[in-house]
């Protein structure tokens, strides 16, 4: 039996289509088509990259938060209502 974390799959799913570029000035700019929005900068390309996680993060729970579709991304579909079981099921 394997253990899902479907946040931290979701997450490590979208950042596998991220599009990084070297600006002129040296700097790096990062961005996942398929969530708009997210949008980060680094000054080197691991700092964009952990940069973009964290802006990725947080634009997921915003949008959980506040109702907004979110993208299906490689199957995983975050906008399905959570099942919930009685307290006496565990």
């Amino acid at each position: 039996m394997s253990i899902q974390f479907i946040l931290t799959d979701y997450v490590n799913s979208a950042l596998k289509g991220a599009v990084y570029d070297k600006l002129k000035d040296g700097t790096f700019s990062g961005r996942i088509p398929l969530c708009t929005g997210v949008i980060a900068f680094g000054a080197t390309l691991p700092q964009c990259q952990a940069e973009l996680r964290s802006v990725l993060e947080d634009w997921i729970l915003v949008g959980l938060k506040l109702g907004h579709h979110l993208p299906v991304i490689e199957g995983i579909d975050l906008n399905k209502e959570p099942k919930r079981e009685p307290v006496e099921a565990v």
